[in-house]
Parts: structure tokens; sequence; C-alpha cells
């Protein structure tokens, strides 16, 4: 039903293959990825994109750094995935997701090092983490869609920003996949969609993958958003993020804010729906979450093409902060955060901890 946006392919030694997302909806493009540089990139251009997805493709990214190092020392392999960890911290600074998951890439090679595993046993190690991440994704893509579905009429009708279905994610997305599961139980769900500029992220890949699910899709530009609610055609606003502070304040791509803000003025209720593997809890409110500034051609040459004026000064943030006060809930894997706050969101993660603490370590 839904697209696949990246895989592990072989073995050890293999590689990974994600769709070309530059290239859609014109091209269906399949990239293979075969060294952390090349990975870096990928995520930097944005041919991978969307934070769960950008997650696993650098814990994938961290594998493809060491596979050809098992016959050297094991310290080498370490430190090699240290390095590699490192070069992809590098390619995007907001997604904490990509943080998270390098985060559990380092705490492998670290574990099975103290556990005096040598280096082909470590490699293996960390190909089997990263397809822990990867399947982790997939299943907290399914409970996301579960919790939210709930927030779903049958009629009901869904405003979108940006794309966090599955080509966000290692599963069927995170905002999208309330609308998928929906629409799995029959319910029928219409979804109105902003094209999202600059880079058009709703039109190229929402309108895509929701089209190729069979869902009822309808592309608007993002100006447009205020007159659809003003109509009364919105029922509720289902949105992704790539941050989340402790207090609920949610990251998403740029033009969020504003989405919030209108729902509010038209009493329509904003959802967020994301896992707990977005949640940073360093960070006390959205003002200290790091905004990535992209290229100024993003705006002034929109796809290959001059739009605006030689030598005009561009200001390009690639997200915008939405304060936890504009936020209906969270929709989380582990449950729906309502009005969130620090003390809700708390409670939530402490859940989340309880959860990861039943299961079983992945081992190779």
């Amino acid at each position: 039903m839904h697209l696949e946006t990246l895989r592990w392919v072989g073995a050890l030694p293999g590689h990974v293959e994600m769709i070309e997302q530059t290239l859609l909806p014109e091209r269906s493009v399949t990239l293979a990825v075969e060294s952390v540089d090349q990975m870096r990139d990928a995520i930097y251009r944005l041919a991978v994109r969307g934070a769960p997805a950008i997650g696993v493709a650098a814990a994938y990214g961290v594998v493809l750094g060491v596979q050809d190092l098992a016959d050297t020392s094991r310290e080498n392999v370490v430190g090699c995935a240290r390095e590699a960890a490192a070069t992809l911290a590098k390619a995007r600074p907001t997604a904490v997701n990509l943080f998270w998951a390098l985060a559990r890439m380092k705490a492998r090679a670290d574990r099975d090092f103290a556990r005096g595993l040598d280096g082909p046993a470590i490699v293996a190690g960390l190909l089997a983490e990263a397809q822990a991440i990867h399947a982790h994704d997939r299943e907290t893509c399914r409970l996301l869609g579960d919790v939210g579905a709930e927030l779903l009429h049958d009629g009901a009708t869904v405003l979108t920003h940006c794309n966090a279905g599955s080509l966000a994610t290692g599963g069927m997305g995170t905002a999208l996949a309330p609308i998928y599961r929906a629409h799995a139980a029959g319910k029928r769900v219409r979804v109105f969609a902003d094209e999202t500029r600059p880079l058009l992220q709703g039109a190229r890949l929402t309108a895509h993958e929701l089209q190729h699910a069979g869902i009822d899709v309808t592309l608007i530009t993002d100006s447009m958003a205020g007159r659809v609610m003003f109509e009364r055609k919105i029922d509720l606003v289902l949105v992704g993020a790539d941050r989340i502070a402790r207090n609920g304040d949610a990251c998403n791509k740029i033009g969020t804010y504003s989405v919030a803000v209108l729902a509010k003025e038209h009493a329509i209720p904003f959802y967020v729906v994301a896992p707990l593997s977005t949640f940073d809890p360093e960070l006390d409110d959205g003002s200290k979450i790091p905004i990535e500034e992209r290229p100024a051609a993003e705006i002034t040459h929109g796809f290959g093409r001059r739009t605006a004026p030689e030598g005009v000064k561009v200001y390009n943030p690639a997200f915008d902060v939405t304060p936890a006060r504009l936020i209906t809930g969270i929709v989380t894997e582990v449950g729906l955060i309502e009005r969130p706050n620090l003390a809700r969101v708390e409670a939530a993660l402490a859940r989340g901890a309880a959860r990861t603490a039943a299961k079983p370590a992945s081992r190779p």
C-alpha cells in the first residue's frame, strides 16, 4: 500500500538502496549507496529525508563505513565506526533522529568491544543494530498509525504539511500513518496537501504517495491553507516533526508554525505525529532547537530555473518551531499526549523507556 523508501541489500558486504526523492514524481529512480560519503551526500541533498528515514539511513551508513574492515583489529573497527558516525552527524543539524540513531550505533560498537568480540563480530553486530533500528521504525510507524487513526472519523478531511509518510520513514510514515490505518479500516478519509515551498515536498512526495496508496488527495499551495480552513473544509491537521523539546514545542518543516496559527484561529485541532525518538529531552524548549539554513538557490532557482532577481538577498530556514500552546496533542507510539507540556511529555518518555527496557536487547 505504501512505498518503501530504503532497504539494506545483501549480507556483508552489502549496500543501501533508496528512492532518489529529488527526482519524484517525474522520475522513479533507485539510488545505490555504497559508502559513508555517499550516504552523507544523500542525506544532505535530500535524496533521503524525513527525520525517521534519516536516522535509519545514518545507521546503515555506519555499517558502510566498517563493513570492509572486519579483518582488521577490533580497535580499528570501533574507531572507524565512530569516524563514520561523526561524518554522518554533519549532514543535517535539525533532525534529532539522526543523532539518536548514531548514538545507538556507537553504543552497540562500544558494548560489543567491551564484551571482547572480534572485528567480524563487531561489524555483524552493527548491521544487526541498524536493522533493529529499521525494524523499530516500521513497528513505531504502525503504532503511530493505530493511535492516530482514532482521531479520524469516517469522512474526515485532513490537512497536511510537507511529507511525513512512507517516504520520510522506514515504515508507513508518521503523520500519514493514521490516514493509512484509517483507510485500511474502511474509513473514508480525504487529504488536503500543502505543496510546501520551497522544495515542494507536499506536491512532489505527499501527493505522489497518497495517490499511490489510493487515498483521496487534493493539492493546494501553502497560502491557500487559511482559505480552506475558513471554508470549513478541514476537520484536523496532522503534521510530523524533526525535533520536539521537553515542553512539547515541535520543530517541523518551514511553514508548519503558520498552519498551526491558522488552525488555532479557526478552532481546528492541530496534531503532531512523531515517535519518541524525535523528542530531545536535553532541550527545555523549542528556542534551543538548531534551525538548518539551506542554500539560497533553493529559492532563487526553482528546480534549476531562475525565479528571483540576480543578487537578491535570501533567507532560507528549513524549519520553524510550533509552540506547545498551539498543539492539540502529540501522537506517539505510547499514546496521545494531550495539551503537551513538560509533565505530560516526561510521563510519555518514561512510558517509552519502560517499554524499551521490557524488550530483549538486540544481538548479532
